[in-house]
């Protein structure tokens, strides 16, 4: 495979490839910036979340991209465990780096525990994948949902479902067991929400 879009195999529902595809954990990012970018201050609260999502999302992305195209890795999931360890300690670096600019700009802190909180929970994972698939989807949906509840209030928990739908379609998908589902999903909603707290 050497583009960036993930095929759907003959064999498998080409409704979990779609829900796989369409709320990977970019789309999360991007709403998380958005939302609480708005919430925290309108146009310009977007601003600084869109600066966050550039080295949360956007520019690990592109790097995902150059390694498909190299060979490096089959598609955009970066499914084996050794190429999961060096693409999400880039990752970690790439968010690390907005952290620094957000606050060298003098971001809001709400923008900034957004994305300690992505930083933290990319590192939580990273710890447990060199040994266990734990599911970045799972765990990026379910942190993302908990931010928005601390933002915006307890009925964000109404869109919870959506993370069941997330990880049934990574174990329809034979990417994820239903043990590395749920494990993503306790792990990022307790991280991402910790780290919120802890910063904001």
């Amino acid at each position: 495979m050497t583009t960036a879009i993930a095929t759907t195999r003959p064999d498998e529902s080409r409704a979990a490839r779609m829900i796989t595809d369409g709320l990977d954990p970019k789309t999360w990012i991007i709403a998380d910036t958005v939302l609480i970018g708005w919430h925290t201050g309108r146009l310009t609260g977007i601003g600084w979340g869109l600066l966050g999502c550039l080295f949360a999302a956007v520019i690990p992305l592109a790097f995902i991209k150059y390694g498909i195209r190299r060979g490096r890795w089959a598609d955009r999931h970066v499914g084996p465990r050794r190429q999961r360890v060096i693409v999400m300690s880039f990752v970690t670096v790439s968010v690390a780096a907005g952290i620094t600019m957000l606050v060298a700009f003098g971001a809001p802190r709400s923008m900034v525990a957004l994305v300690s909180a992505m930083l933290a929970t990319v590192v939580a994972l990273l710890a447990v994948t060199p040994a266990w698939k734990i599911s970045v989807h799972a765990a990026v949906s379910s942190g993302s949902i908990a931010l928005l509840a601390m933002t915006y209030g307890p009925r964000m928990f109404l869109a919870y479902p959506l993370v069941a739908v997330v990880g049934w379609s990574r174990i329809e998908l034979k990417d994820h067991t239903l043990g590395q589902v749920l494990a993503g999903a306790a792990v990022g909603g307790a991280v991402a929400a910790g780290t919120f707290a802890l910063v904001g």
